[in-house]
C-alpha cells in the first residue's frame, strides 16, 4: 500500500507555476530521490508534501496514520542556524515538540528515544557539546537525529549534503542508506547529486521543464542510456 500518492499535481507560488502534471506514489521502505535543475519545483514539492504550501491543482493522499507531524523533515541550513548556541541533546530533543500540543514537555520516553537515536548515529559522545562548535558533517547528523525523533515512517531531506566535503558527504549518505535499509524508514531526498541518487535510491523523480520522469532507478538509468 502506498504511503503517499500524488495525482496530477500542479505546483507554484505567487501565481507562478513551477511544475505540473506530477503523478507518482511511494511505498513503505522506498528511497526516492527528487532531481532537477534549480527552479524546477523540487523544494516547492517538498513544502507541498509537508502541507506548508497548497497545490494549485491535483491531490496528495497519505496512508492512514501518516500525518504531517509524523514526517521527519531535514531542511537546508542557513548560516544563522549553523551558529545556534544550544547543546546537541537540546536540539535533538526539540524534535519531539511537534506533537507536544499546547503544553509541550519532554517525557522519560522522549529522552530514551533521543539517546537511542544519538547512539544509532554515533553522536552520543557529542550530547553536551555546543552545536555551533561542531563540524558541518556532525551538524547534519544532529539535524538528521532531530528529524528521526518525529518518525519511524518517512524522512524528507532537502539537499542534506549541501556544503559538506567529499568524506562528510559519503558518510552522511551511508547513514541515510542504513536508516532506509535497517529501520525500513521511507526516504524522500531532494538532491543535485545524480551519482549518489543512482547509487542509493530505489526510485527517481526527475522534474524537468518539458517533461518529468518517475520510476525505478534502473528504469531511469535505462532511459539515460538511450
Amino acid at each position: 500500500m502506498a504511503q503517499l500518492t500524488c495525482r496530477d499535481l500542479k505546483l507554484g507560488y505567487e501565481g507562478r507555476v513551477v511544475a505540473e502534471g506530477l503523478t507518482f506514489s511511494i511505498c513503505k521502505g522506498d528511497y526516492l530521490c527528487i532531481l532537477g535543475e534549480n527552479g524546477s519545483g523540487k523544494s516547492t514539492l517538498a513544502k507541498t508534501i509537508l502541507q506548508l504550501n497548497k497545490p494549485l491543482a491535483g491531490s496528495i493522499t497519505f496512508a492512514e496514520g501518516l500525518k504531517r507531524n509524523k514526517i521527519g523533515y531535514l531542511p537546508q541550513q542557513t548560516p544563522v542556524q549553523r551558529d545556534f548556541p544550544a547543546s546537541v541533546q537540546e536540539i535533538i530533543l526539540s524534535g519531539c515538540l511537534n506533537r507536544g500540543g499546547l503544553f509541550p514537555f519532554y517525557s522519560r520516553a522522549d529522552q530514551q528515544k533521543v539517546h537511542k537515536i544519538m547512539k544509532q548515529l554515533d553522536i552520543a559522545h557529542l550530547a553536551d557539546r555546543c552545536y555551533r562548535e561542531l563540524s558541518g558533517g556532525q551538524q547534519q547528523r544532529v539535524l538528521l537525529a532531530r528529524a528521526l525523533t518525529a518518525t519511524q515512517e518517512l524522512l524528507l531531506l532537502d539537499e542534506p549534503a549541501a556544503g559538506l566535503d567529499e568524506a562528510g558527504t559519503k558518510e552522511l549518505y551511508e547513514i541515510i542508506d542504513k536508516i532506509n535499509k535497517e529501520a525500513h524508514i521511507t526516504i524522500i531526498m531532494i538532491s543535485h547529486d545524480h551519482e549518489a541518487a543512482l547509487s542509493y535510491a530505489s526510485h527517481i523523480l526527475h522534474l524537468g521543464k518539458e517533461h518529468s520522469f518517475f520510476g525505478t532507478t534502473e528504469e531511469y538509468k535505462g532511459g539515460a542510456e538511450k
